[in-house]
């Protein structure tokens, strides 16, 4: 299991210093590259040793069947799997003959660095071959931000004896990769064998071209390289090229002193209905601007847009070097796995790594979408219009289960169900609401009214007819939404989940709303007056079940009357419980997967007082497992607000560090994007106490006393708000845009841009601690 300590400790760069084999696979994770379009992990330069090679582009994936022992209606019929494509990243050296390979020989040094202002890998090594030559090798590898089809590499070869050596470098494209075996457990990609098959390749001069097209879902891929070489007079080129590699060859004798360097420029493009000469032309265009622009200028270019990025989103943290450094490390990740993705869907994984097949779920707008929200909003708008793209399967998927409106996809890459296990996937109906909940946030936030007669007013309005046909009114009149599955996935099935229930609350009363707003563009939908009205009934009379003699809201109806899980009698080696004990079994239980009634507290904060909030708080604490990476950051937020700051921080800690110290043993599949994401949440929802009311911003901080200051930049309606929170103070200042009305610990003021305004921060509401399930609470931050 790999560590945070395998990793210097600086606020901007994720240094390794020495090369461990064993945990080779999460460190590709944690160093890889990508843009939202073009992932790269961080596999050697050279190919081999390597845990798990990857090479991705969103929405490139294949179909294949999902088998069921009893068959059922509605059931999906293929799965989607993101695939390998081309890798382009390839670059093989031999000395004298002898593979650079770092299992054989002696690695005097290595070095890696990640760069989060620069946004590049960088990577130095010293190795001397089995025969007692010694090179030094480095290299620069970038997946570009400004040039959106682009990945490149500069390299170089420094001999280091006092004699000649001959080197060769062979730059590759390579298609079908084998692949390592996929396990038993279900969070793995399942693997496909030699997906691609070949339609084109290329190889003249300096230039190498491979185009493929995948068996199933005839998706076209085409990945094309140029090259600068610069050595010494002995320097020779050849290029080669078949079904599945092309290759440019180089070959040189370097005298001590001499380096040979190759700037080696990749692009990637693909589609679905374009011919071969079109997508061929796509790659070959985009591969003359890289060339056109050379290597530096990428590279100036990558940080120039970074430096841009970081003045509007950075979070500053003092008193706790490792958290600083893991919230820029996971704002950078998140900003990679939406910037240019572009009406494509955000993966659970960015482009990390093939984990859960490459699909996106409701990781995407719960945890995801309100970081880019504020920080890069048209990247959030772009994953949301993606959304609206995949309407026409959700209205039919809805129409297969008999229901109006549109059901939106538990699991997906292209809007199609891709889920084989109906009861956390097709029951999981409050991804729906997630969807409706990040559109509202972002219109809020942005005043985007484009966006909202566009893209809003239609998701609303189909997710609003969708609940409508899901629930229904008692004889009391009372709306419930029986027999679906929320968060909490050890809890499938049930009654009136409250989370669920509060979401298509807020669902309803926003589609009605944007109906009134934009009459037009709802009548062309068909929403009339009479159906608006429905949808403000359904939602003033939505049920929240509660249990009076606890004094708690249920996780959903009859929740607490159910028997306790046996946590005593659970090993430690039992969890997570899914892999362990039958899902009947724990249905049947009180016990939680992750934050559900917990995330309510947060996201439909109005709907409970503070009392209940902390009662509630205490008492799902207790029963709260954690199975999931996407529950800490949820748990961090309430345990502030509630008067938990040491817990908040702790739980703080564990979302920071879920991939860089490995915590649920498989980063090696990619990234936990929502718990990257989630460390900004904890830190500006949780510490920072930010909550988004209609069109204003309000703010409650408060600080762990291990933190002595948070500082954060948002942007919201045109303006850039800096919040600085010191222990007994908090500063606002705009540092872009007109005045902005905001709210302090419920004190409404405007803040403007001719001075910061100071307010004080009142001593925080400590009370007694709840406990976790025996040895699952958060490690003590030290």
């Amino acid at each position: 299991m790999i560590t945070h300590r395998s990793y210097a400790c600086d606020p901007w760069a994720l240094k390794e210093t020495d090369l461990n084999l064993e945990v080779l696979p999460q460190s590709e994770s944690v160093f890889a590259l990508s843009n939202g379009h073009i992932g790269w992990r961080g596999n050697l330069d050279e190919g081999e040793p390597h845990g798990l090679p990857g090479t991705y582009l969103s929405g490139v994936h294949e179909l294949r069947p999902l088998p069921y022992a009893e068959a059922g209606y509605g059931y999906p019929e293929s799965g989607q799997t993101l695939i390998n494509v081309t890798n382009g990243k390839l670059i093989r050296l031999l000395v004298n003959d002898e593979p650079f390979d770092l299992r054989y020989g002696r690695l005097r040094s290595h070095e890696r660095v990640l760069d989060l202002r620069a946004g590049v890998l960088r990577r130095t090594c010293v190795w001397t071959s089995p025969a007692g030559c010694t090179v030094r090798v480095r290299s620069t590898r970038l997946v570009s931000f400004t040039q959106r089809a682009i990945a490149a590499v500069a390299y170089e070869v420094e001999p280091l004896n006092s004699k000649d050596v001959r080197v060769v470098v062979q730059s590759e494209l390579v298609a079908n990769e084998q692949l390592p075996e996929a396990g038993g457990d279900p969070r793995v990609a399942a693997a496909l064998e030699s997906p691609l098959e070949p339609e084109e390749h290329h190889a003249h001069d300096m230039r190498l071209r491979l185009i493929h097209r995948t068996r199933r879902s005839a998706l076209r891929v085409a990945t094309a390289a140029d090259h600068a070489v610069q050595g010494p007079d002995s320097t020779r080129t050849a290029s080669e090229s078949g079904d599945n590699v092309s290759r440019l060859t180089v070959t040189s004798v370097l005298s001590p002193g001499e380096t040979l360097r190759l700037e080696k420029m990749v692009a990637y493009g693909w589609s679905g209905v374009r011919s071969l000469p079109a997508v061929r032309d796509q790659v070959d265009a985009a591969l003359a601007g890289a060339a056109s622009t050379g290597w530096q200028d990428l590279a100036d270019q990558q940080r120039a847009y970074l430096d841009d990025f970081w003045s509007r989103a950075d979070v500053e943290v003092e008193g706790d070097a490792e958290i600083q450094q893991a919230v820029r490390f996971g704002l950078f990740h998140v900003l990679q796995a939406g910037a240019r993705a572009e009406q494509r869907a955000i993966p659970a994984k960015g482009l990390t790594g093939s984990g859960y097949d490459g699909h996106t779920f409701w990781d995407t707008e719960s945890f995801v979408l309100p970081l880019l929200t504020y920080t890069a909003p048209g990247a959030a708008a772009e994953a949301l219009r993606w959304r609206q793209n995949t309407l026409p399967a959700a209205r039919a998927r809805a129409a297969q289960l008999g229901l109006k409106g549109a059901a939106f996809p538990w699991r997906t890459i292209d809007g199609q169900e891709c889920s084989a296990y109906w009861p956390a996937g097709t029951a999981a109906f409050h991804i729906n609401a997630d969807i409706a909940d990040a559109i509202i946030r972002y219109v809020d936030a942005t005043g985007d009214e484009e966006f909202e007669r566009e893209t809003a007013v239609p998701i609303l309005v189909e997710t609003a007819r969708l609940w409508l046909s899901l629930g229904h009114h008692d004889h009391h009149g009372v709306f419930h939404i029986d027999g679906v599955t929320g968060p909490d996935e050890y809890s499938a099935v049930a009654d009136d989940n409250v989370y669920t229930n509060l979401m298509a609350q807020a669902n309803l009363r926003a589609a009605a709303d944007v109906a009134e707003r934009h009459p037009r563009e709802a009548g062309a939908l068909g929403v009339d007056d009479e159906e608006s009205a429905r949808w403000r009934d359904a939602a003033e009379a939505v049920a929240l079940p509660y249990n009076s003699a606890l004094g708690v809201h249920e996780q959903s109806a009859g929740f607490t009357g159910h028997q306790v899980w046996n946590f005593a009698a659970t090993r430690p080696d039992q969890y997570p419980l899914m892999l362990h004990f039958p899902y009947f079994e724990i249905y049947r239980k009180q016990v939680v997967k992750q934050a559900d009634l917990v995330l309510a507290l947060y996201k439909r904060g109005e709907a409970f007082d503070d009392d209940h909030k902390a009662r509630d708080f205490a008492y799902y604490e207790p029963l709260t497992v954690r199975d999931s990476s996407l529950s800490a950051c949820c748990q961090a937020v309430i345990a502030a607000e509630v008067g938990h700051l040491r817990l908040a921080y702790d739980y703080l800690g564990e979302a920071a560090l879920m991939d860089l110290a490995d915590l649920e043993n498989n980063t090696r599949d990619g990234l936990h994007t929502a718990s990257l994401a989630g460390t900004w949440v904890a830190l500006v929802a949780g510490f920072g106490g930010m909550r988004h009311e209609g069109q204003t911003l309000c703010f409650s901080p408060k600080l762990p006393n291990r933190l002595t200051r948070l500082a954060f930049a948002v942007q919201v309606l045109g303006r850039r708000l800096r919040v600085e929170i010191r222990d007994a103070t908090a500063t606002y200042t705009l540092q872009e845009g007109a005045p902005l009305e905001i709210r302090h610990y419920g004190e409404p003021f405007t803040v403007s841009a001719k001075e910061p305004s100071t307010r004080p921060v009142p001593e925080p509401v400590t009370r007694p601690e709840p406990s976790q399930p025996p040895g699952r609470r958060p490690a003590r931050r030290r």
